[in-house]
């Protein structure tokens, strides 16, 4: 059974993608700070059903120094790593000339150098054991820009930028390193916005509707399958065609 690690596994287009990569025989480490209810639940589903497996680990991403420890642990207890979704990310809306500096390193440390840092020890182990794959979940406000985010815009930029220049320095050793970039998905927080907000955002995309956090979950069991073992460095937009 191959193990994958998702960050940020206890809720929304983590825990979804937790669920889906659980129910389709992958052993899945759900990294969050606390385990929530949800994902109590499916830890207990996921024993239940026997397809695959899943499991929660503590720790908080925010500490930097502690994540080459934590690591060591997981591949200690669960063997070798064959993935890595990093999911895990916070987002402060408001103007940059108004955000306080705190906010903006905390946005910087948890969204970019947190996965960063974890991506470099999961990959260490990876080229030691002989491939892997590795998922950054990106926005597109990477691309489109969006008012009020320009911050979270910045890292989610950033991670984009680091798959591209990571799948060439990793490839000769078997790691596929890609990119997904979710638009405007369907979620609990999008139902509470005003109707008129969430219409015209439907309007403006191809398919007239928006994208579940099941689609994004699909498209990163996609890049973990063997039908993308020649798929690296490429981001996949999942947004309804909201920047088509």
């Amino acid at each position: 059974m191959r193990n994958v690690i998702v960050t940020g596994g206890s809720r929304g287009l983590g825990l979804t993608t937790a669920r889906r990569l659980a129910a389709n025989g992958y052993c899945v480490i759900a990294v969050a700070r606390k385990q929530s209810p949800q994902l109590a639940v499916a830890v207990e589903e996921a024993d239940r059903e026997n397809s695959g497996s899943l499991h929660f680990a503590a720790f908080d991403l925010a500490q930097i120094d502690c994540i080459a420890a934590l690591v060591k642990t997981l591949r200690k207890d669960f063997g070798p790593i064959y993935g890595l979704v990093n999911n895990a990310g916070i987002s402060f809306d408001g103007a940059l000339a108004m955000m306080p500096n705190s906010q903006i390193e905390q946005l910087v440390r948890l969204n970019t150098v947190s996965p960063m840092v974890l991506t470099k020890y999961v990959v260490r182990s990876m080229m030691a054991d002989g491939g892997g794959r590795i998922v950054n979940i990106a926005s597109i406000t990477a691309f489109t820009g969006y008012s009020g985010l320009a911050v979270y815009a910045g890292t989610k930029a950033s991670l984009v930028g680091f798959t591209k220049s990571l799948a060439r320095e990793v490839g000769r050793m078997g790691v596929n390193v890609n990119s997904v970039a979710p638009g405007f998905v369907d979620t609990d927080l999008t139902q509470e916005l005003k109707n008129e907000h969430r219409q015209q955002i439907i309007r403006r995309s191809a398919l007239k509707r928006l994208a579940d956090a099941d689609d994004v979950a699909s498209a990163v069991e996609f890049l973990l399958s063997d039908k993308a073992k020649n798929i690296t460095g490429t981001v996949l937009t999942v947004d309804a065609g909201n920047t088509a």
